[in-house]
């Protein structure tokens, strides 16, 4: 228990490092100063967002931001490039991003890509709320989507966002994309792309109303050259340190890590580096966690998990807690997060490298923290167990569950299963004998004077019976 003062420092010292990280990843933070006009870039540059991962709260305020400063900046468009699986935001500010994006001076226009990316839930309906009708008289301001073969848009869900906020044909499709998605060729057919495909972003931005091009000759071919500068906007990386572990697969690893790390303190003699760091990732998690749709029930089950192993971690031998920790650990990982599976692989090294460590492991670790040479272990002398191999003359017998290494009279083997009695400590090592049929004289030249013949006195004890050895003899 001396540890509990430990990690409530940790745990209050990582949450006010947190907080401040918070602090700096507010809207002051990270301003992308290069998509600034210059006055003499007369081709004007297009601001382009990175967009991966879960619209938390964190990405949707880089968004708004990055729209805010083109707006002021006078850029040609904003583009968000997307591969998003969805929304964990809540929806006033999903709505309200979406009215952003819909309702900006400047275009903002999506591209989901590379191939391979997908918009999904919520970004489906970002993406729906960015694509507009051109004005004819005012073509500057148009935005339009893009994208690259072998992604997808779709699985919205039940719209959040707004009508006034989405393009007719996003309207017309949303039966289509309720449950579905559909990729570059069939997006074009219902309308959501200007484009059969754009497999590169290069060639969406010269697409776009506005981003200004020349045609050069290379080779046979004429090719067009952009002159609009494009200018990549990543998250910042304090903020993308909070977006990271807002990830359901992050979360729940750190989860669990960081339990594991906390109860890994309590039984080690350190200076606390494991609950420094089992505290760091615990905090994170947290934070985590509250981004994102957890099922109470199931996160009740991880904390009974390590609960479950904290006892037979305790005892230094897995039993019946340990199947409780297995087993809850198990269905609280896949059923942790509400609408969000996480991968076999997280769920591989989630519950089967906690599980190792717990049953395997620790007890381990905690049998060689406290076997120290003798001192403490005479309590161990008499005591009964089992040989788990042959003893002859040395082995392994288990003694109250716990494993030792084993060594017994030469002339005395024991054998699997075998019944045995501790006689001495010697370090790590027990001095066993059977017990029944044990040799004694190879314990009594350890005891005696060297030359293995018991000393066998005519004092007699105080209730009359000889003494061997300082013993009395059995009359029987």
């Amino acid at each position: 228990m001396r540890r509990l003062p430990t990690l409530g420092a940790a745990l209050i010292t990582l949450a006010v490092v947190m907080g401040g990280f918070s602090a700096l990843a507010g809207p002051a933070a990270a301003r992308p100063d290069s998509v600034r006009q210059g006055s003499t870039d007369d081709a004007g540059r297009v601001s382009i967002i990175k967009v991966e991962g879960l619209i938390d709260p964190v990405m949707a305020s880089f968004i708004d931001r990055s729209i805010t400063e083109g707006e002021q900046a006078g850029v040609v468009a904003v583009v968000l490039q997307m591969d998003s699986s969805g929304a964990v935001a809540d929806d006033d500010v999903l709505i309200d991003l979406a009215r952003h994006v819909h309702e900006a001076s400047v275009p903002v226009a999506v591209w989901i890509g590379p191939s391979g990316s997908s918009a999904l839930g919520g970004a489906a309906q970002l993406a729906g709320a960015g694509q507009r009708p051109c004005p004819k008289d005012a073509e500057e301001i148009c935005s339009s989507i893009g994208i690259a073969p072998g992604s997808r848009i779709g699985k919205t869900g039940p719209l959040v966002v707004p009508d006034e906020y989405l393009s007719d044909e996003f309207l017309a499709a949303a039966d289509r994309l309720e449950n579905g998605t559909v990729g570059a060729a069939e997006a074009f057919e219902l309308g959501l792309t200007a484009e059969r495909s754009a497999p590169v972003i290069g060639e969406f931005l010269l697409d776009l109303p506005g981003f200004r091009s020349k045609e050069v000759k290379d080779g046979k071919r004429i090719v067009r050259e952009p002159l609009t500068t494009p200018v990549f906007s990543t998250l910042p990386v304090q903020e993308q340190l909070f977006h990271t572990v807002s990830s359901p697969a992050a979360a729940y690893l750190l989860l669990v890590i960081g339990l594991s790390l906390i109860i890994f303190e309590f039984f080690t003699a350190g200076v606390g580096v494991a609950g420094l760091v089992g505290a760091g990732c615990f905090v994170m998690s947290c934070y985590g966690l509250a981004n994102l749709p957890v099922r109470p029930w199931a996160l009740v089950l991880l904390v009974l998990a390590m609960f479950g192993f904290a006892i037979d971690v305790q005892t230094g031998v897995p039993r019946a807690w340990s199947v409780i920790g297995v087993i809850s650990l198990a269905i609280g990982s896949v059923f942790l997060f509400d609408g969000f599976d996480l991968s076999w692989i997280t769920l591989l090294v989630g519950i089967g490298g906690v599980s190792l460590a717990m049953v395997a492991g620790m007890p381990a670790m905690v049998r060689t923290r406290f076997s120290t040479p003798t001192i403490g272990r005479e309590w161990m002398i008499g005591e009964e167990g089992e040989a788990v191999t042959n003893v002859s003359p040395d082995g392994v017998v288990r003694v109250r569950g716990a494993l030792w290494r084993a060594r017994t009279n030469r002339a005395t083997p024991i054998g699997l299963h075998d019944g045995i009695r501790v006689v001495e400590v010697d370090g790590l090592l027990l001095e066993v004998e059977p017990l029944e049929g044990g040799a004694v004289d190879y314990r009594e030249k350890r005891r005696g004077d060297g030359e293995g013949d018991a000393d066998i006195t005519d004092e007699p004890a105080d209730d009359g019976r000889v003494l061997i050895d300082g013993k009395p003899l059995d009359p029987s």
